[in-house]
C-alpha cells in the first residue's frame, strides 16, 4: 500500500492533472450543498473492503463530492469570511502535503520553520512588533486567540501570584473569544460599546474599575469584526491595559490583513502596543485553509506557558531552538504557512497590498451603490471590507428566499446575517476578482 509503482505513478499523473484543471478555471464553478440522501446515493457504498481504486476514488470526488462543495474563491461568493488563494499558494500546498515535512521543531523541520517565520516577521513588521516578537502558525482564528489567551492567564499567575479569572471584550468580538473562556472556564466580561460599534479606552476602564481590574488577565480588542469590520479603538484601549497591566490581545483574524494597505493603515493606530496578535492569512491575505498567523511581542512568555515536557521530547525542550509547537495550544503540525510564504516570495509585497487595496476599491463601489439605490440603505459605514446594509421593506423570509434564489441560479453565494434582531443583508470581499459588475448584479436582484 505504501509502495511506488506504475499505478501510483498513473495516479498521481491524474490527480496533478485535476489540480492542474482546477487552478486553471476562470472562473470557477459557484456549486452547492446536497442532501445526505443525495450523497448516500452516488457515495453511501465507496468505503469498501478490498477498494474501489485510486481512479475511481478521484473519479467519484472530482464528479460527485467536489460539486457538492462550494466554492470559496468563486468572485461571487460573498458570505461568511471567503477564502481566495492564490494560485500560487494553492499550488505549493500540494507540495506541502506530498513533502512529509514535520513543522513541531526546528530539529525535524528546520527548513520549513525558517521560511514560515520570514512570514511571521513580515506580518510582525505591519503590526509594528519588535524584532524579538515571534510566534507559530496554528489552524485558525479559534486556536489563536485561545493560544493568545492561555498565555496572558499564565502570564499573570506568574507576575501576581494571584489567579485573575476574567476576559474583557465586547459584543462583537469574535464568538472564538467566548469559545475560550469556556474552555479555559474563565468569566467572559463584555464592555458595551457606542453607535460606532467600537471599544474605547474610556468604556473599558469603567468595566475594570467596576468588577476590579486584579480580576483580569486580558483584554481582547479586535481590528475587523467579523459581521460589520469594525476596528476598536485600539490606542485608548492600549492605554488601559498599560495602565493597569493587563495583557492587551489584538484578534486581527480577518481584518489584520488591511495592515498592508496603506490606505487604511492609519485605522489601526495602537496595534504596535499589544501583547499578541493573530490574523488569518486564509481570510484576506490569499492562502489557503488551514492558516492563522499568531505573534507575541515576548515569545518567551509563550513559550513558558506553552512548552510540553515529556521524556521522548527532552531532546527538543532542552535545546534552544525555534520549536513552533511552544507557542500554541497543540503538539503535532504541519508547515501550514508554507503555502503562504511560498505566495509572499513568489509575488512580493507590493502585490499584497495592491491586490487588498482593489478590495476595499470594490467595497467602497458597494457602499456607494447602495447609498443610489432607493430601496436599499447601509446600516453602517464599511472600515474594511465588509458592508452590512437593508433592503427597506423586506422581512427575514425576504431575505433567505433572495439568498437561496442566488444560489439556486448559481449568480452569487450572499447570505443574510443579523444585527440588534434585524434581518441584514451583508458582503465580505476579500477576493481581488470580485469586480463592480458582481456588486451591480447583485444589488440589481434585490430590486
Amino acid at each position: 500500500m505504501h509502495g511506488y509503482d506504475e499505478y501510483t505513478q498513473d495516479l498521481g499523473k491524474s490527480i496533478l492533472e485535476y489540480a492542474a484543471e482546477r487552478l486553471a478555471l476562470d472562473p470557477v464553478p459557484l456549486d452547492g450543498p446536497r442532501t445526505k440522501e443525495q450523497l448516500d446515493a452516488v457515495a453511501g457504498e465507496a468505503l469498501t473492503e478490498k477498494g474501489i481504486g485510486g481512479q475511481e476514488a478521484l473519479r467519484l470526488f472530482a464528479e460527485e463530492l467536489s460539486l457538492a462543495c462550494l466554492s470559496t474563491d468563486h468572485p461571487r461568493y460573498l458570505s461568511f469570511i471567503p477564502c481566495a488563494p492564490t494560485r500560487e499558494a494553492a499550488m505549493f500546498d500540494l507540495v506541502v502535503g506530498a513533502s512529509s515535512i514535520y513543522a513541531g521543531s526546528w530539529l525535524e523541520g528546520a527548513g520549513a520553520v525558517y521560511a514560515e517565520n520570514q512570514a511571521l516577521r513580515w506580518i510582525a513588521d505591519l503590526v509594528g512588533l519588535p524584532e524579538g516578537a515571534g510566534g507559530s502558525f496554528v489552524q485558525g482564528g479559534t486556536i489563536g486567540n485561545l493560544s493568545a489567551l492561555v498565555t496572558a492567564r499564565e502570564t499573570a499567575r506568574v507576575r501576581s501570584g494571584a489567579r485573575p479569572f476574567r476576559v474583557a471584550a465586547t459584543v462583537g468580538s469574535h464568538s472564538s473569544i467566548a469559545s475560550a473562556c469556556r474552555v479555559m472556564d474563565a468569566e467572559l466580561v463584555q464592555v458595551q460599546v457606542g453607535d460606532d460599534l467600537r471599544l474605547t479606552g474610556e468604556a473599558l476602564r469603567e468595566v475594570l474599575i467596576d468588577e476590579g481590574p486584579e480580576s483580569f488577565f486580558a483584554v481582547v480588542a479586535t481590528c475587523g469584526t467579523t459581521n460589520f469590520g469594525v476596528i476598536d479603538d485600539l490606542e485608548s484601549v492600549a492605554a488601559v491595559c498599560e495602565e493597569f497591566g493587563i495583557w492587551f490581545h489584538c484578534d486581527g483574524a480577518y481584518g489584520g490583513a488591511g495592515l498592508a494597505a496603506p490606505s487604511v493603515r492609519p485605522k489601526y493606530a495602537g496595534i504596535e502596543r499589544c501583547d499578541s496578535f493573530i490574523v488569518d492569512p486564509h481570510k484576506w491575505l490569499f492562502a489557503p485553509f488551514d492558516c492563522c498567523a499568531l505573534l507575541y511581542r515576548d515569545p518567551a512568555l509563550a513559550r513558558a506557558a506553552h512548552t510540553q515536557h515529556a521524556s521522548y521530547l527532552d531532546v527538543l525542550t532542552d535545546a534552544p531552538d525555534w520549536n513552533p509547537t511552544d507557542y500554541s495550544v497543540g503538539l503535532t503540525r504541519r508547515a501550514r504557512g508554507l503555502p503562504f510564504w511560498f505566495s509572499l516570495v513568489a509575488n512580493g509585497t507590493q502585490k499584497y497590498s495592491a491586490a487588498i487595496e482593489r478590495t476595499l476599491e470594490v467595497t467602497r463601489f458597494a457602499e456607494a451603490q447602495v447609498i443610489s439605490r432607493d430601496y436599499l440603505e447601509v446600516v453602517r459605514h464599511a472600515d474594511l471590507s465588509i458592508l452590512v446594509f437593508r433592503r427597506l421593506g423586506w422581512e427575514p423570509a425576504d431575505y433567505h428566499r433572495w439568498s437561496d434564489g442566488l444560489l439556486e441560479r448559481q449568480e452569487g453565494f450572499v447570505v443574510p446575517t443579523s444585527h440588534d434582531g434585524e434581518t441584514l443583508a451583508r458582503f465580505a470581499i476579500v477576493n481581488p476578482l470580485t469586480s463592480e459588475d458582481d456588486i451591480t448584479a447583485i444589488l440589481d436582484s434585490m430590486a
